[in-house]
């Protein structure tokens, strides 16, 4: 029975998070020691970060000796450039198997990541997350806004090449331990980017007349998306002031205020004997509606010297108006006098 290689020196009492507490958590380690917005991931972000999956997760050894990775992405065009750059170069400067090198093909194709696929056009502006504010006087709020991101798919090729079939079988059970699943994930800037593998090629050359060097040849896919930091925007909600009075509390004599006097509610007009006109002047504004009347036979109504009528029941009057009454006795010499109720308006 083969003893295991990898055995647990202790059994973990913490169990991981999962669904919401996840979410959070990976939320925190995206703007872990930034600001509160996400941090920004462009092509060379992706590139660099495809490049240290490749030597974290396929780094392999070979009689003792880890496999070189050519840490510069390189494409067909520029191979004969970057080959006289190389660090595992023998004494006649001849590139020296085995070594693994990452091959990027320049074209970037809009991408099939579903978590970001647009679903409304012209890329709208999203609330991403409300952080509060103190200037020393007012407690105030932000708001952080960020356009959705835009998907996109990037194709790799990871080749081997060596002398031997066991370092190229070393890298295959590498490749599909780690892809057993179709696909991984790779963390660049705190973003979580899934890579595919889309296939395998063998471009072995066995000429028996010529050195034979296998080369082989594992396709990815890493669908990724592009946020630029420039497009965030920042910008003030509402906001709190927080304001501070000093009261004098000594009491302070305020002037009286002119009291003012408490009208009649029944106006009576008396009219002495060989007396027929009465006036009376009016400070407020009301209406005066006939009560009763003593020794009268009728009485007409004058308004500042206008005629307003002859023994009405009801007069309108304004303020600084001036009543006149005439009277037709019935006795002359008897006791006269004429009364009215007051509304004030």
């Amino acid at each position: 029975m083969a003893i295991p290689k990898k055995v647990k020196p202790a059994i973990p009492l913490n169990y991981p998070k999962t669904l919401l507490p996840r979410r959070e958590e990976i939320k925190d380690m995206i703007t872990k020691d930034g600001t509160y917005l996400p941090k920004s991931l462009l092509h060379a972000d992706l590139d660099g970060g495809f490049l240290d999956f490749v030597k974290q997760k396929f780094n392999i050894t070979s009689e003792g000796k880890s496999i070189p990775v050519v840490d510069i992405l390189i494409t067909t065009q520029n191979w004969t450039q970057f080959v006289e750059t190389w660090d595992f170069q023998n004494i006649d400067k001849n590139v020296e198997p085995p070594f693994i090198t990452v091959i990027r093909n320049p074209e970037v194709k809009y991408g099939n990541n579903p978590a970001v696929m647009y679903n409304i056009p012209n890329r709208r502006m999203y609330y991403y997350m409300e952080v509060p504010t103190w200037d020393g006087n007012r407690v105030g709020a932000d708001i952080y806004k960020i356009p959705q991101p835009v998907p996109i798919d990037i194709k790799y090729t990871v080749a081997i090449v060596c002398n031997r079939m066991r370092e190229a079988n070393t890298l295959n059970q590498r490749v599909m331990e780690t892809f057993a699943s179709r696909q991984a994930y790779q963390t660049i800037k705190g973003h979580y980017i899934p890579i595919i593998n889309d296939g395998f090629a063998d471009e072995s050359s066995l000429d028996l007349e010529k050195r034979k060097y296998y080369i082989q040849k594992y396709d990815f896919t890493m669908m990724g998306f592009l946020i630029d930091e420039n497009e965030f925007e920042v910008f003030p909600a509402l906001s709190r002031t927080f304001q501070m009075y000093e009261v004098d509390q000594r009491p302070v004599k305020r002037p009286q205020r002119k009291q003012e006097p408490v009208q009649p509610e029944v106006i009576t007009l008396s009219y002495p004997i060989g007396d027929v006109s009465q006036e009376y002047f009016f400070e407020y504004t009301c209406n005066l509606y006939f009560e009763n009347s003593k020794n009268i036979e009728g009485y007409s109504v004058y308004i500042n010297d206008n005629f307003y009528g002859d023994n009405v029941d009801t007069i309108q009057i304004n303020d600084a108006d001036t009543l006149r009454i005439d009277i037709t006795k019935l006795i002359d010499d008897m006791p006269t006098s004429l009364s009215f109720t007051q509304k004030l308006i």
